[in-house]
């Protein structure tokens, strides 16, 4: 439902009369809210399980979609869709990460990988799905059949979801300034943060980019659904062949093929095919990044209390969701889109050089048998 915002876009800008900086808001407020709150929920998994997140999950999302089909402004709809969403995504997704870890010793980055492929599929059928329903009705009535579905998957994934057996809960969790103080943590940290001002630029902003040349709605809210699509393979296959390889070196693979797929962006032009390519190659590295993440972080930290640990460091991913698109739409607003392309592929750059001295890290040996 989140990384279907793409194909809502022009239409929610149209009605609220907004800027791509101000309209890019709602994406990144849910993101980027979703993540901070990962801080507590993660941790909140720890203690409880999962099933009551996913039973609050399934309520937040139903009304905070609901109600942001009814919003008469704007700024009400930050507030319905950031907080509805957000909050719903913060329970659902890293609390269930390491839920799905618990169940899991000798396989578990092949595990995870097919967990979160949830995503990229979610994605590619989400898109083109909302865009097709935008244009038989509106994106009011889209948010309400999205709001019932939701709702009600997330109500049913509640009744069978229960703690693994190797979870291990933390009696006094590490804070995010005690992790941060932390060299490994802190690599973690910057670089995730890096990637993802980078990562959501194309969310929000490739069907708009797409439009503007010509292409058709359905078509370019379908490279969105692209990037969700080969982010299955990336996650499926990265997934794999950490188990049999080195994670971490698999992870550092992944933020590079992010950060080079940009210049393939930059010079597509109108040319979808090139935009194909563009959105499968980001998508098998944002594939990689999102299934090993949890994975490097159980290989780092261990698993005592994993799901605050991984929810402290996806407050980064917040911090790059908060500021990456809004500052993109601000720079295409006076720039135009090579400059947010061009800022994209800076952050990206950075992100993996960064990574780069985790490579070496001394956990890295007992990452081939997670």
């Amino acid at each position: 439902m989140a990384y279907s915002f793409g194909a809502f876009f022009e239409s929610m800008a149209e009605d609220f009369d907004a800027g791509s900086g101000a309209t890019a808001v709602f994406f990144s407020l849910t993101i980027g809210l979703s993540f901070f709150l990962a801080l507590f929920t993660g941790r909140w998994a720890d203690r409880v399980g999962p099933r009551p997140l996913l039973l609050a999950a399934s309520g937040s999302i139903f009304v905070g979609l609901l109600l942001t089909a009814a919003t008469p402004s704007i700024w009400i709809g930050y507030l319905t869709y950031g907080v509805g969403v957000g909050f719903a995504i913060s329970c659902a997704y890293v609390p269930m990460v390491a839920t799905v870890g618990g169940w899991f010793e000798r396989r578990r980055a092949s595990a995870l990988g097919v967990a979160v492929t949830g995503i990229g599929v979610g994605t590619l059928v989400g898109t083109p799905l909302a865009a097709y329903l935008i244009d038989r009705w509106s994106w009011r009535t889209t948010y309400v059949i999205f709001a019932i579905v939701a709702g009600l998957v997330l109500l049913l994934a509640s009744f069978v979801a229960e703690r693994g057996p190797a979870a291990v809960a933390s009696a006094a969790p590490a804070s995010l300034t005690q992790l941060l103080r932390g060299r490994e943590f802190l690599v973690l940290y910057v670089s995730i943060a890096m990637t993802s001002l980078a990562l959501f630029t194309p969310f929000v902003f490739i069907a708009t980019y797409a439009t503007d040349r010509g292409i058709g709605d359905v078509p370019a809210a379908t490279l969105v659904g692209i990037i969700g699509g080969a982010s299955v393979v990336g996650r499926l296959g990265l997934g794999g062949l950490a188990d049999r390889f080195d994670s971490v070196s698999m992870y550092f693979a992944s933020f590079a093929v992010m950060a080079l797929s940009h210049l393939l962006w930059l010079v597509a032009g109108s040319s979808y095919p090139v935009l194909v390519v563009y959105t499968v190659t980001l998508g098998l590295g944002y594939g990689g990044f999102i299934a090993l993440s949890p994975v490097v972080a159980a290989v780092i930290f261990g698993m005592d209390g994993l799901g605050g640990t991984i929810g402290a460091l996806y407050t980064s991913a917040g911090i790059g969701s908060l500021l990456g698109p809004p500052f993109a739409g601000v720079l295409i607003d006076e720039f135009g889109f090579t400059a947010a392309i061009v800022a994209a592929l800076i952050e990206g750059a950075i992100a993996a050089l960064v990574m780069v001295p985790l490579i070496r890290h001394p956990h890295r040996a007992s990452s081939t048998r997670l």
